[in-house]
């Protein structure tokens, strides 16, 4: 019985401590509207917000719209490539949608040509040195945010500072991830990459 029960512990510690690697969140600290309350510099306003496509790309936009409009920061970067080569990029849809939701179209900046997360970090690392962005809150999926804010951190200059914020909740993702297949799937094949990153050969 107390093997068991070492077993279930152990099993639920693995998963809880999975989760919370994979997608990392500085911003959990902070309340829902940046502030500058001492020992909190995390909390901090940021000059961009960088949402990435892939995944559930409306989600992630939607969480990139939702700092926005609270006042986190006043400028959205969308970068991603076109999905479907015969379509507009990724990045674009996720601008028309974001107006479709009321923003305007002058505070969003696209990056069109990515097409790994690799790529999404140097090309929009271009678009950082060009406005003169120092402070971004990153947004993906929580399984993608570990390794997201790894290629960033690689690819952006030293001076630029980058925050985590998954999107809690997707159609690929929750704190219900390891009750599916497709879950211990995500999670595994994001270690994998991961582990690549650091070996410097990032995809």
């Amino acid at each position: 019985m107390i093997r068991l029960i070492v077993f279930a512990v152990s099993i639920a510690l693995t998963i809880v401590l999975i989760g919370a690697y994979l997608g990392p969140d500085d911003l959990m600290r902070c309340g829902s509207t940046p502030n500058s309350e001492p020992g909190l510099a995390q909390c901090q306003k940021a000059d961009a917000i960088v949402a990435v496509s892939g995944g559930d790309t409306t989600a992630r936009t939607q969480e990139a719209i939702n700092l926005y409009q609270r006042g986190w920061a006043d400028v959205l970067i969308f970068s991603g490539a076109a999905a479907d080569k015969a379509g507009p990029s990724n990045a674009e849809a996720m601008k028309q949608y974001a107006i479709s939701q009321g923003i305007e179209p002058e505070v969003i900046i696209t990056e069109e040509m990515s097409e790994t997360t690799r790529e999404n970090a140097a090309l929009t690392n271009t678009v950082f040195a060009e406005r003169d962005v120092r402070r971004v809150i990153l947004v993906t999926s929580a399984y993608h945010q570990r390794r997201a804010n790894l290629e960033f951190r690689n690819s952006v200059s030293r001076e630029v500072v980058v925050m985590n914020h998954p999107v809690a909740r997707d159609n690929q993702w929750s704190q219900w991830w390891w009750l599916t297949p497709k879950g211990w799937w995500l999670a595994g094949s994001e270690i994998a990459k991961i582990l690549v990153v650091y070996m410097g050969i990032s995809r």
